[in-house]
């Protein structure tokens, strides 16, 4: 008898044909990832760089938008010089307040801007003392009937950890030019004439205060010097004192440039400040939120040092 080989129909796979197999599959797998992860980062960048309003020209109307602590800015004073070209500006607001040289700053460039095209304030819900100084820049004032409003005035702090540091046995010293320089020291009380010269800076910068409010508002110094105790009122009480035009949002606002600016109608409206960020920008900014988020991080505060037109040092928005 001839011994007959028989061919298998079924012959198992090569072990080394399987693992290269299932290697591509998986490298397939994550190409496949990787490339979604790519489409999705071009999504964005394009919707960053061209979903959002783009405020070139001048037939619209622009929104400045004032929020949180009020400090000097560069960034933000240059967005106000390029404004005279828009038909009109309004300024959003909604600020416990900042330093005195922050509202400042944006109360002159605000009295420039209106000079070129028309201006009005809109406060949310909160336009209080170096906001409002703000708000006075402009043209009209608009608030809610229970926003908060006013705080006329200034401030300036000191902590006298004397005591404190005496129990923990920490001794400062100091050689200074003279008798008034990094006075009042945190280990001493304010007296004398330490608290003289603050006193003296506050009293400059509250009386300018004044002036501009009384100035802007047509009321007299008297009158005015009755309102800038550091009250704050509503937005109903502002408008019978005199410290803001009228009751309302931004479609009342947009109302009177409409009615009484001449404005012409059904304008769009676009933030210019902000800037609206855009393209890898935009993407940073939201993955570096969502992973301090993630951590419970705050995004921190503001620390102010020097003269503060403030209704409450600290407040967080």
């Amino acid at each position: 008898m001839t011994d007959q080989t028989i061919a298998d129909p079924v012959r198992p796979a090569d072990p080394h044909t399987a693992v290269a197999s299932e290697t591509f599959r998986r490298s397939r797998g994550r190409w496949r990832i990787f490339a979604f992860v790519l489409l999705a980062l071009v999504v964005l960048v394009g919707i960053g760089r061209f979903a959002l309003p783009q405020a070139g020209g001048g037939d619209h109307i622009a929104r400045l938008v004032i929020d949180g602590t009020i400090t000097t800015d560069p960034g933000r004073l240059a967005a106000i010089e390029a404004l005279a070209a828009v038909k009109a500006v309004i300024i959003a607001i909604n600020s416990p307040g900042g330093t005195t040289a922050g509202g400042e700053e944006l109360y002159e460039a605000l009295m420039q801007l209106r000079a070129a095209t028309p201006t009005v304030s809109v406060i949310k819900e909160l336009g209080a003392s170096a906001a409002y100084m703000t708000a006075i820049g402009t043209d009209r004032i608009f608030a809610r009937r229970l926003s908060i409003v006013g705080s006329i005035g200034v401030l300036y702090q000191h902590i006298n950890a004397g005591k404190l540091l005496d129990t923990i046995g920490v001794d400062l010293d100091k050689v200074a030019s003279g008798p008034l320089k990094a006075e009042p020291d945190i280990n001493e009380p304010m007296e004398g004439a330490p608290r003289a010269s603050i006193a003296a800076l506050v009293d400059d910068s509250f009386q300018w205060f004044v002036d501009i409010v009384a100035e802007r508002r047509g009321l007299s110094r008297p009158a005015t010097l009755a309102l800038s105790d550091g009250r704050i009122v509503t937005g109903r009480v502002g408008v019978e004192s005199g410290l803001i035009d009228e009751i309302g949002g931004e479609l009342e606002a947009i109302a009177w440039l409409e009615s009484a600016r001449e404005v012409p109608k059904d304008l769009t409206v676009y933030t210019v400040w902000p800037k609206p960020q855009q393209g890898f920008d935009l993407l940073g900014t939201f993955m570096n939120s969502q992973a301090r988020a993630a951590l419970g991080l705050p995004d921190g505060p503001i620390t102010l040092d020097g003269l503060v037109s403030l209704w409450q040092v600290g407040t967080a928005l």
